[in-house]
């Protein structure tokens, strides 16, 4: 820590301030983007809620359903998930590196800043019900201009705090030539990475397509660009939300349930092959669509299946903690290790819950992405049950979890007995509503009941009087993650003001002693960088100019609500 922090830190602990276990300054920053978090999931929880009731016809439609639709997603699977990535990456770094430059902080602050501009003025275009088009805004749906410059100053946001993460990394390796940098601030690094490379997708759609569309400089838009365009960056989207909850479940888990990281050369290596492996598969989001050859959808499939071999490295990197640690307590057997976990810890079980969930969620995730599989359920609520257990409940565990000990530590002060239990109910209430709704969800989506779909008017023929018992299911889980909602919010409210005050543990585990050596050549940035656009430029560059060359005349924006 430096001399700055330092003093101040003294100054508070003089005068019974609460002081964070890592610098002050440090603390301060990733606070201000956890508590943006927080305030998004509730926005998020409520619109949702609302949207479920309105489809399922138990309220009236007082806001439009697919206005709550796009506020729902954009709040949940945008401003929450980038917001608590960011501010859970700073304190891992800090963590690691001790303290940051002058220069990176100010730069992060800036981010920050630019980032909260994009998002009021996104919400405010939906609020107004001029930028209804949904969490993937799909071309030829048309926004109000605002929507689109918000959106650009979110990711160049997310961009400045990219290249504060990148220039803490710079200064870390300049100060300590020849050390591996600590596993979390690797697994940090390589995330932002992943998200900067991904962003240039949608970044290019909105500024080359849909915001001068929405000005009235472009009078068509090409449609299957595009959509192009949004899943190259949609599908490593998914991969920027779960490598945040890996490194929780590499890094933290081990150190909550007194164990060691299995192997931190696994850990690393797992991590590039996110960043190789995420990219070139975005194709398989657009089975359906033509204007894209069955040759490059087969490739992108095939490379689908790839992303599979980091998530099984994990799933063996994590059991293989459990059965040592199991072991260390005298558990005998096959799952002897189950019964000694500490699973009235919520550090420990609300992530661990999310690793179950995670389990069915993969297995769905290879359902969607096989050709003659996805076409029985592409356009049906099976998908959103998908998302759900895969972002909704392994992602948004895990970051509840984390936000127990995370939120103590950045504002100095202590994860109570009584502030536990209530996080071990947020978490059961959290998962039985997500199995109610998802699995409502999942078993209609196989019925055809579709997605993307408002309030039911359609309801009369026998089929889709079939669908009402489900979606009461999913108003009633939906009803019971609200409430989980709610207690998390106020479980964040009491740590950060009323809990007492006191230095949280910041729980990173060590390395096992027995395991292999770190490779150097993992660290070999030019070399990966390079790699990952040499796949890239392999899987989209002939499908794209095709796209651009036998392009049909376009469409007109629409605004249809």
């Amino acid at each position: 820590m430096n001399d700055v922090s330092s003093k101040l830190k003294q100054w508070e602990m003089e005068r019974g301030v609460p002081v964070p276990s890592i610098g002050v300054k440090e603390a301060r920053l990733a606070y201000a983007h956890v508590v943006i978090s927080v305030l998004a999931v509730l926005i998020g929880g409520l619109a949702g809620l609302m949207q479920t009731l309105i489809r399922t016809g138990v309220i009236p439609e007082v806001f439009g359903y697919y206005q709550l639709l796009t506020a729902h997603g954009i709040m949940l699977g945008l401003v929450f998930t980038t917001m608590f990535i960011i501010g859970l990456l700073y304190a891992l770094l800090a963590k690691s590196f001790g303290r940051f430059e002058s220069f990176p902080t100010r730069v992060a602050w800036l981010g920050f800043w630019m980032i909260i501009a994009g998002a009021v003025l996104v919400t405010i275009m939906v609020l107004a019900n001029k930028a209804t088009v949904l969490y993937t805004f799909y071309a030829p749906l048309m926004a109000d201009p605002v929507f689109y410059i918000g959106l650009v100053l979110f990711v160049v946001g997310t961009w400045l705090s990219a290249f504060a993460m990148f220039r803490m990394y710079a200064d870390y390796k300049r100060e300590n030539p020849g050390i591996h940098p600590p596993l979390p601030a690797y697994m940090s690094i390589m995330t932002m990475l992943l998200w900067v490379i991904a962003t240039l997708g949608v970044a290019g759609t909105i500024l080359f397509q849909l915001l001068p569309l929405s000005l009235g400089w472009k009078d068509t838009v090409g449609i299957e660009l595009s959509r192009t365009l949004f899943w190259y960056f949609g599908h490593p989207l998914v991969y920027f939300w779960l490598m945040p909850a890996y490194i929780v479940w590499y890094t933290v888990v081990p150190k909550v349930i007194g164990g060691k990281i299995f192997s931190d050369a696994l850990a690393r290596m797992a991590f590039l092959l996110f960043l190789l492996f995420s990219f070139p598969v975005g194709f398989h989001h657009q089975l359906t669509e033509p204007g894209i050859e069955p040759f490059w959808k087969f490739v992108q499939v095939i490379l689908t299946f790839l992303v599979v071999i980091p998530s099984f490295m994990t799933a063996f990197s994590l059991f293989a903690t459990f059965e040592l640690r199991g072991r260390a307590l005298g558990a005998r057997g096959l799952f002897g290790w189950v019964k000694k976990m500490p699973y009235g810890d919520v550090r420990f079980l609300a992530p661990f819950v999310g690793m179950l969930f995670f389990i069915p969620a993969g297995a769905g995730g290879i359902i969607n992405a096989s050709h003659q599989l996805n076409a029985m359920v592409h356009n049906t609520l099976w998908v959103t049950g998908h998302f759900h257990i895969t972002v909704g409940t392994a992602v948004a565990l895990t970051f509840f979890g984390t936000a127990y000990w995370l939120v103590p530590v950045l504002r100095g002060r202590t994860l109570t007995k009584a502030m536990n239990r209530i996080g071990l109910i947020q978490t059961g209430t959290w998962a039985f509503g997500m199995s109610i709704m998802s699995y409502a969800m999942h078993i209609s989506g196989l019925q055809g009941n579709p997605r993307r779909t408002g309030p039911a008017t359609y309801f009369s023929d026998a089929l889709t009087r079939e669908w009402i018992p489900y979606h009461i299911a999913m108003a009633i889980g939906g009803t019971i993650l609200l409430i989980s909602v709610l207690i998390f919010v106020y479980s964040m409210f009491n740590l950060s003001f009323l809990a007492p005050k006191g230095e949280e543990e910041f729980p990173l585990a060590e390395t096992e002693e027995a395991a292999m050596e770190t490779p150097r050549f993992f660290e070999n940035w030019k070399l990966w960088i390079t790699v990952t656009f040499v796949l890239i430029a392999f899987a989209y560059t002939i499908p794209i100019w095709h796209l651009i060359e036998s392009a049909p005349p376009g469409a007109k924006g629409w605004v249809l609500w």
